[in-house]
């Protein structure tokens, strides 16, 4: 696990090398393994579990293995990347819009996801209780709200951003906000009474956090009712940093593009809603760059 500002990273999955050559050309005269970084959306034994099997295609395809730590928070997988502690990371949109405020031109987006429906983004959505007398935003004022991470788009940024756009400021409407720590838990400290509601992502009425869990057993379904839905977020990048090789770059981008024909068991494991994933750019995430930067401003403008 990544721990933030710190130079030691917890492995969730590394495989034993293969043998060698004695004589390695290419990128992989520089790199015995690779080494991947994840953030922190789900608990750390079912992201273990989900990412086994990346771990095991990389070194079928690549003949390297792949090294996999996931942070504690958003901003920890930012710092290994900028410490060059990784040469690839999955980042949220907003992650990303954090690194290149910390890292500049130094992170390269690579990657996104597809979604089986075509689709190349997602939502941030706002729940409560199934049970509760909530209906609207309207009936949350005065009431307490969970974000996930300061640094996660569903979870924070694009409510934040587009509720104020609709008039509603949430360090206003809410009694009270806070931190979760990730989107599960997001979801448990709603079903457990800690907040009234939460932001979280969705994907369509098939795919999103709060399916995942309930797939994963670990709440009821029809226990959670969505009340507001963001517009489309652009899908989650995979990056790497400027100084990794361009041969690395390219037959990482192919082997993760060959995945939903040669590993579909694998694609299946990494999200059930991608279908593959298309080429990425930093033009993608202009407004998102754009959102976090005003919420910023938000933030710094009430602590003045």
């Amino acid at each position: 696990m990544i721990r933030r500002r710190t130079t030691l990273l917890a492995p969730l999955g590394l495989l034993a090398a293969p043998a060698l050559a004695s004589a390695q050309t290419g990128w992989r005269a520089q790199f015995r393994e690779i080494r991947y970084g994840i953030i922190s959306s789900e608990n750390e034994r079912d992201a273990i579990a989900r990412l086994q099997g990346l771990a095991a295609y990389t070194e079928r395809k690549l003949g390297v293995p792949m090294r996999i730590t996931r942070g504690t928070d958003y901003a920890a997988v930012v710092e290994a990347l900028r410490s060059s502690q990784l040469e690839f990371a999955h980042l949220g949109p907003a992650a990303y819009a954090l690194s290149r405020r910390s890292m500049g031109e130094r992170v390269v987006p690579l990657l996104r996801h597809r979604g089986r429906d075509g689709a190349e983004g997602y939502y941030s959505v706002i729940f409560v209780k199934a049970d509760s007398p909530f209906r609207s935003l309207a009936d949350l004022r005065g009431r307490s709200f969970a974000f996930a991470d300061p640094n996660s788009a569903s979870g924070f940024a694009a409510p934040s951003y587009f509720l104020r756009k609709e008039g509603v400021d949430p360090a206003r409407h809410f009694s009270r906000t806070g931190f979760s720590g990730n989107h599960e838990q997001s979801v448990i400290a709603v079903l457990n009474g800690t907040f009234d509601a939460a932001a979280t992502f969705w994907n369509n009425e098939a795919s999103g956090n709060i399916q995942r869990m309930v797939e994963k057993g670990m709440i009821q379904p029809g226990t959670t009712r969505i009340i507001w839905t963001s517009p489309l977020i652009p899908n989650s990048p995979t990056v790497t940093r400027a100084e990794v090789p361009e041969d690395l770059r390219r037959d990482f981008i192919a082997m993760m593009q060959a995945m939903p024909q040669d590993a579909p068991e694998v694609m299946r494991q990494l999200s059930a809603n991608t279908a593959g994933f298309a080429l990425a750019r930093h033009e993608d995430y202009a407004d998102v760059i754009a959102m976090t930067e005003q919420n910023q401003a938000q933030r710094r403008e009430r602590r003045s």
